[in-house]
């Protein structure tokens, strides 16, 4: 079995208060990405979650793509926590 790295950045008193701030949701679909990724790791055939994982990709990108226009220092720190790459500019 694949080792589960889930991200915990952010506290738990934190995660209650603000769970609909940008760098929440960024957090959550990292872990979820993550996840499907040690699956799809095992089940290399299942089309379905190779579907879900491009959904969940786009959705954290547009989120990001957001978070960098909006605040470029909170999208540094938080590509830097999470350990994620600076997406490209077109």
């Amino acid at each position: 079995m694949v080792k589960n790295s889930f991200i915990s950045v952010i506290s738990q008193e934190e995660k209650e208060e603000n769970r609909g701030s940008v760098e929440f949701q960024i957090l959550s679909l990292t872990n979820r990405i993550r996840k499907l990724s040690s699956h799809l790791e095992l089940h290399r055939k299942d089309y379905l979650s190779q579907r879900g994982l491009r959904k969940i990709l786009g959705k954290r990108q547009r989120l990001l793509s957001y978070l960098s226009k909006r605040n470029r220092m909170r999208y540094k720190e938080l590509i830097n926590q999470l350990g994620i790459r600076e997406s490209k500019t077109r």
